[in-house]
Parts: C-alpha cells; structure tokens; sequence
C-alpha cells in the first residue's frame, strides 16, 4: 500500500476554543468550520491526527488522566460527525523541560510515521501558532496558518509565504486547491 498524506492538526486554537488549558469536557467547543473542513481533507484521502502542547499537565493544572478523557471525548464527538482521527499525540512538557516532543520538534510527528506509512511531502500542519508553522518546516511539510486562537494576535510572528486561513474550513480549501494545482 502507498504512503498517504496526513493533515497534522494542532488542538486547542485550531479545531476547538483555546480558554487556556483547556481540559474539562464542559469546555469542548469546536470552532466554527473544523468539522466541514476535516471531513473535506478525509473526503479527499488525508488520514487525520492531532498534534498538541499540553504543557498544563507538566505545569500540574491537570493531569494526564483529564488530558485522555477529554481527547477520548474530542475524537467520539467529531466520528459522531463523520470525521476519523486516526491518532493523537501530545507533549505533556512545559517549555523549560527542553523536550524533543514539544512542537515545534518532531517527535511527535516521528511517532506519528513509526505508527502510520506517511507521505510527509504530501502532508500538511494546520496550527494557529508559529510553533506549527516552524514544525512544517522540520518535518519537510506544507503548512497552513489559521487565525483562529493565537492565530490572529501572533501573525506578525510569521514568516512570510505562509498561506493563511480563516478557520479549518477555509484552510481545507486551500490544501484541496494545491492538490488540485499541483495534480493537473
């Protein structure tokens, strides 16, 4: 069987609301758009997986245990939906413990190409900070920057040539797109 594309989508900013820390599954709100757009990308023959900081477990404002029973939730209520996350990885690390799993090191995305057979040159990352962006470029994939979350507020921090997006849904369009360009 041939390597397929994945989208690496990044948590809480870009396919869910970002409060801060987000754990409890009273907080789960996913943002406008994310649904239709994932399903598109799956449509189209991308496999699915989250790749997220969640540094609050490393910071002790929740624990593990809380992080999985809200991702258990997060992946029944998108399939409920029609959208299969194949797998999600996570970096439980705060910034200060200097690991290769906190994005944007690949760990997590070599994890992911240990567990799946992956066309990295034809995946992409969609994220709303420039962490994701930075990631993209260590894994040698495309990326999409969403103003959704951070998105807007760090924009500036970008380099340019970073396509940009809306939402989830507009970022969807613009991969399709580039399939399509790049496909006739």
């Amino acid at each position: 069987m041939a390597a397929q594309p994945f989208i690496f989508a990044d948590r809480d900013g870009t396919l869910i609301e970002d409060p801060g820390f987000v754990h409890q599954i009273e907080n789960f709100v996913p943002i406008s758009g994310t649904v239709e757009g994932l399903r598109a990308l799956q449509d189209a023959g991308f496999g699915l997986v989250i790749v997220t900081n969640q540094s609050g477990i490393g910071r002790e404002i929740f624990s593990a245990a809380d992080y999985h029973s809200f991702q258990h939730h997060l992946e029944t209520e998108f399939a409920k939906a029609g959208v299969n996350i194949a797998r999600s990885y996570h970096c439980p690390h705060t910034p200060e413990d200097g690991c290769l799993c906190r994005k944007p090191e690949a760990a997590l995305i070599e994890r992911a190409c240990e567990d799946f057979d992956i066309d990295l040159a034809a995946s992409w990352v969609i994220g709303d900070r420039p962490a994701d962006m930075q990631l993209a470029s260590h894994i040698g994939c495309s990326a999409v920057y969403v103003l959704t979350g951070q998105g807007a507020k760090r924009r500036a921090e970008l380099p340019s040539g970073i396509p940009i997006a809306e939402n989830l849904r507009e970022a969807s369009a613009l991969i399709l797109a580039d399939r399509a360009r790049n496909n006739s």
